[in-house]
């Protein structure tokens, strides 16, 4: 795994297309200028220029937030997530959260269960991912946390430092 740069954007861009729906991710211009933020980083694995999997973070003082993670569905089902997460994990040395959908379907229910697997809490607080661009839809998701389960406190501090300093509102 190492640290993408905006070099890689064009084929990490295109990875995240194929992995989320429109609304989970910015128009590419918005996406492109996050490698500008000193707070926003992407890891990878890459064969040549194509990017196969890759984790972008945001840090704060005391945990860490996966805004995205994806891996190329040809490489799936090999322990290539796994062993990403996990090496994030170690190598930022924080707690980390993220961003899943409610266990409503098949699907949506296998991807918690990944999380939980490797170390994650569903925390089932009311949240609301805000529009990432104009256009796009507001997103009813649960925050998961890694180590443990966030108390309401501490929810609610995950959830405004998200909302200033990811989503640029301020509403908690």
């Amino acid at each position: 795994m190492q640290r993408l740069t905006q070099n890689d954007f064009d084929a990490l861009f295109s990875l995240m297309e194929k992995s989320f729906p429109a609304d989970e991710y910015r128009d590419c211009a918005a996406q492109k200028a996050l490698f500008a933020d000193p707070d926003y980083a992407v890891y990878g694995l890459k064969d040549g220029a194509a990017v196969k999997a890759f984790i972008a973070t945001w840090q704060f003082s005391d945990f860490a937030f996966v805004e995205h993670f994806a891996v190329d569905p040809s490489c799936r089902n090999n322990g290539i997530g796994k062993k990403m997460l996990n090496d994030l994990i170690k190598h930022l040395g924080k707690p980390v959260c993220l961003e899943v959908e409610p266990p409503t379907s098949d699907i949506t229910r296998r991807r918690i269960g990944f999380y939980e697997r490797n170390g994650f809490f569903l925390n089932t607080y009311p949240y609301e991912q805000p529009p990432l661009s104009q256009g796009k839809k507001a997103l009813r998701l649960h925050v998961m946390t890694s180590g443990a389960a966030a108390d309401e406190r501490r929810f609610q501090k995950i959830k405004s430092a998200l909302y200033e300093k990811v989503y640029r509102v301020v509403k908690a």
